[in-house]
């Protein structure tokens, strides 16, 4: 009689965590540089006396 191998299929769950790992990195480096809005602009107090 002739032997059949049977091969374990290999685990899915370490492909899912890396998918989940690679998503969280692309919205923390694109999507997150865009919510954050920093003010540059500079108030210059008027020092001109007034007339």
């Amino acid at each position: 009689m002739a032997e059949i191998k049977i091969e374990k299929k290999k685990p899915v769950w370490p492909w899912i965590v890396v998918v989940l790992l690679i998503a969280a990195l692309i919205y923390y480096i694109f999507l997150k540089d865009h919510e954050t809005t920093t003010d540059n602009s500079v108030e210059i107090e008027n020092t001109t006396p007034a007339e």
